[in-house]
């Protein structure tokens, strides 16, 4: 039997344990969170735009890159259900500092400035709890740049590996393995090293029983 999709509100609510909205704000917000559907490699919004709104996840995934001036593109972030993400720009009306694209065929939902205001103003909690979600990604974020400029290849490598299955992974099994969906030119990606690097470090890691790798997947024992 196959289970209805979550409402744009339960999403939220996954989003923030705890946190429930008041029971005749629920049919408000979901009548101001569309959904849109989204073709693999189609632009939700380019590195440079003024996004009128920000957004959450339905299904599939979103890749959070930006371009820097040599032309290479630098991976911020895989974005799955039913995170949340595009807020900074929404918020300070500024252009887009990385570009967002879907990297499978995807869902999402669009927050825009009406949803938004009821979320922040009749949602006892809600602002509190976003302050906190962005304050923590802000803080990976820091992580991953210091990664990227002073730490060794595998140390960087190991960075990469972390936030990926902190996004991806499923439940551990019942020997303690978590596989994640992730190939070598991600890790490179958000790694910064070559994928040539990369290969080597996943074979290396693997030989010492770390992790085990099948065709664009890695198993992982935390």
């Amino acid at each position: 039997m196959r289970l209805p999709a979550p409402s744009a509100v339960d999403a939220l609510c996954a989003n923030f344990p705890g946190l429930t909205p008041p029971p005749a704000l629920a049919p408000r917000l979901e009548a101001l969170l569309p959904c849109r559907a989204l073709a693999a490699d189609r632009v939700l919004f380019a590195q440079g735009q003024t996004p009128k709104a920000f957004y959450m996840v339905a299904s599939g995934e979103i890749e959070a890159r930006f371009a820097a001036q040599d032309g290479r593109m630098s991976v911020l972030e895989h974005v799955r259900a039913p995170r949340l993400f595009g807020l900074a720009a929404f918020v300070t009306e500024r252009p887009a500092r990385y570009e967002a694209v879907a990297t499978t065929t995807s869902r999402v939902w669009i927050i825009g400035m009406p949803a938004y205001r009821v979320l922040m103003d009749d949602w006892p909690g809600f602002a509190r709890a976003l302050m906190r979600e962005f304050a923590e990604r802000f803080e990976g974020n820091l992580r991953l740049l210091e990664a990227a400029r002073h730490l060794s290849a595998p140390e960087r490598f190991a960075v990469a590996l972390r936030q990926l299955t902190a996004e991806r992974a499923a439940a551990a099994d019942a020997d303690g393995w978590q596989e994640l969906r992730a190939t070598q030119s991600e890790l490179a990606r958000l790694a910064h090293l070559s994928r040539q690097t990369v290969n080597q470090l996943l074979r290396a890691a693997q030989d010492a029983g770390q992790l085990r790798l099948r065709y664009g997947r890695i198993a992982i024992r935390p």
